[in-house]
């Protein structure tokens, strides 16, 4: 007699230890998160679930009824960075902050945590990449002491859960979302499955309480937001935080904003008391000369909805190889080019092919609109 076929529950089932991806069969690369090596067995094949339906927890009403006034942003005391978000943070909000590291990202925000919290307001700030110590001596050199500012040092998801029961904050602030695990997830903190647990409980914690969260996101070698963009689809506002580590000027820009425009962008000055707004940044972007200098000019761009005013220089020298060099620093080499190949086939400077050229902006400031082409 013929042997039966194994049953759903006797066939082995694998799991990716990063995203938790499932499937009926062994794979040596996960398709979902790209990762090698991390789809192991762990049991049987996963059944087939159907939701019922449940108990509605707030009953449907016309939107004209719904009470909008919950959602009404509140300052965090840093006018540039209410300018990207739109107003302030929304309660119930949660904003993904991502940057390179130490382009000033925990002392913009350890800033904002202090500034945000009075009397009516707590804040709750969470490191998990420093002690508490180490938070302290940045809070007294950039001055962002509050007795309603509260500090712990913690990378489990259950302890960030509980100290929220013990404070009751208006504001939390994580440093990072990528150091915090959940004991019930396998996988290594930062991994997919624990960035994904990790968000989902902030965020329902969040809209819970009606308290804004603040989040600091890793950057891959890319620049792009560590996940891969699973953070981006899960928060409510995206926050790039960009700059030169070799320059003064930071610049936040809005990525993604259900509450106001993308198109806003923040100047700060990063310097040894800490971070300041720049209401008015163009004067980093010029240098100051009585007399006309050969290779500088002037441009007016626009960064968001700010008309700022550059400097772009350039110099050309003799090439000493057969490919003479295009050197650019804030500018986009492409466009460079090309605007280089305009002035030697249209204004007759033949010169131009033969010769190193350099290009750069002052200050660290990026141009990409074409309006920086003249200059």
């Amino acid at each position: 007699m013929a042997t039966r076929k194994a049953s759903a529950k006797d066939r082995p089932s694998y799991r990716c230890t990063e995203c938790g991806w499932t499937t009926a069969k062994w794979l040596g690369r996960c398709p979902e998160c790209q990762a090698w090596g991390t789809v192991d067995e762990f049991g049987g094949a996963p059944a087939v679930r159907t939701t019922a339906p449940g108990r509605v927890t707030t009953a449907a009403l016309p939107i004209g009824q719904v009470d909008g006034r919950t959602a009404t942003a509140r300052s965090t005391g840093v006018d540039e960075l209410d300018r990207v978000l739109g107003g302030g943070l929304v309660p119930g909000a949660v904003v993904l902050l991502a940057g390179e590291p130490g382009v000033g990202k925990s002392t913009l925000l350890l800033d904002v945590a202090a500034k945000a919290s009075s009397d009516d307001h707590r804040t709750l700030y969470v490191t998990g990449e420093e002690s508490a110590s180490q938070v302290r001596l940045r809070a007294d050199r950039i001055n962002a002491l509050s007795d309603h500012l509260y500090l712990a040092a913690e990378t489990d998801l259950s302890a960030v859960l509980g100290h929220l029961d013990t404070v009751k904050p208006s504001l939390l602030v994580l440093d990072s979302v990528q150091t915090v695990a959940s004991s019930e997830i396998d996988g290594a903190p930062g991994g997919m499955a624990q960035v994904r647990e990790v968000a989902g409980a902030l965020i329902r914690a969040s809209k819970e309480r009606g308290m804004a969260t603040l989040l600091v996101g890793h950057v891959t070698k890319d620049g792009a937001i560590a996940g891969p963009r699973l953070l981006e689809h899960l928060v409510d506002v995206v926050l790039s935080f960009e700059g030169d580590r070799h320059a003064r000027l930071r610049l936040v820009r809005g990525v993604k904003n259900r509450y106001g425009a993308t198109d806003e962008v923040g100047c700060f000055e990063l310097h040894d008391e800490g971070i300041t707004g720049l209401a008015d940044p163009s004067g980093l972007f010029l240098t100051r000369r009585a007399e006309p200098v050969p290779g500088t000019c002037l441009t007016v761009t626009l960064e968001g909805r700010r008309p700022l005013v550059a400097e772009v220089q350039a110099l050309t020298v003799d090439s000493q190889i057969p490919s003479p060099r295009r050197t650019t620093s804030g500018l986009e080499t492409s466009r460079v080019s090309m605007m280089l190949a305009v002035l030697e086939q249209r204004g007759r400077i033949s010169a131009l092919g033969k010769r190193d050229i350099y290009s750069a902006t002052v200050g660290g400031v990026k141009l990409s609109e074409p309006a920086a082409d003249l200059a």
